[in-house]
């Protein structure tokens, strides 16, 4: 590969984080406009699954009914419950926070993978660089709840997220031979018919008036069509080129990006406690990283 065509991938990598980072303002924004978080994923999940179906529909099972299960508890847990828990965090406190505390999901995921697969063993540099994060997710909701009275359970459900995004992941590295496009598409219709039963708390909303606005049909179809299905595209691409631990160290630009679109569009008070916070969990994450081989999982859909 040419080293022009290489610059041209981390150029796409970095905007593709870019996208992924203002997806937790695009979210706040619908919120603001009297959508549910449920709501916000049907229509951001649908409108993915539409493009993909267009893009590869010819496969419609897995190899096995083991491997079918295992599709469902993919669908739930980097699906369904991740993205309403996460919709569900915005609501009650900063898109930033949320941002920010997720970028724990990798030491996490570290964790229940020594729990669950064997021969996977953590090094001192992993301990030291989990406290370090603790810190930060510490110093974060320390800022949300005392200093700008945000309601800690915002922090806590984000938490909450990013445990089930290590489980997706572990879940995700015994389905790693299937073709990136069907796992993806698996995954978001298993979220689709798993979100259904949520309805029943958070009913969808009648106000069709409230479609009509370019606020809300504008941000979701950017975090339908923009976020999920070409960002999708174009990360494994990335991926494939750059190779999974280049690509995935743009990841830790996410809150930072997040951080700048929340106090520009939504006006969030930036802090330097905020900002220590994050700079904490990033460095512990990074460190922690160096003692853990993690998982690069192959789709990547915040």
């Amino acid at each position: 590969m040419k080293p022009t065509s290489n610059t041209l991938y981390h150029i796409s990598a970095f905007l593709i984080i870019s996208i992924w980072g203002v997806t937790f303002v695009s979210t706040k924004v619908l919120l603001n406009n009297g959508l549910t978080p449920v709501e916000i994923m049907l229509y951001r999940f649908a409108i993915a699954y539409i493009l993909l179906c267009a893009l590869e529909h010819r496969r419609l099972w897995a190899n096995s009914v083991k491997d079918e299960l295992l599709f469902i508890a993919s669908g739930i847990t980097g699906g369904s419950l991740y993205f309403v828990t996460e919709n569900i965090a915005i609501d009650y406190t900063l898109a930033s926070n949320v941002s920010i505390i997720l970028c724990t999901a990798p030491i996490l995921t570290a964790l229940l993978s020594r729990v669950f697969i064997r021969g996977e063993k953590l090094k001192k540099s992993f301990a030291w660089g989990s406290l370090v994060a603790l810190a930060g997710v510490v110093l974060v909701v320390f800022n949300g709840s005392i200093v700008l009275q945000v309601k800690p359970i915002g922090d806590l459900l984000t938490l909450a997220a990013a445990l089930c995004w290590a489980f997706y992941t572990i879940i995700l590295k015994k389905l790693d031979t299937y073709p990136t496009v069907f796992i993806t598409r698996k995954v978001f219709f298993y979220g689709l018919v798993t979100l259904l039963p949520m309805f029943h708390f958070y009913p969808l909303h009648r106000n069709a008036e409230v479609f009509t606005t370019p606020q809300v049909w504008g941000n979701l179809l950017f975090l339908g069509i923009v976020a999920s299905f070409i960002c999708f595209i174009a990360w494994n691409k990335t991926v494939k080129v750059l190779g999974g631990i280049r690509a995935n160290n743009y990841i830790y630009l996410t809150p930072l990006v997040t951080l700048i679109a929340s106090a520009v569009i939504l006006h969030e008070h930036v802090t330097f406690i905020a900002i220590g916070g994050a700079f904490l969990i990033i460095c512990g994450v990074y460190i922690a990283e160096k003692g853990f081989p993690t998982f690069r999982n192959k789709t990547q859909f915040p």
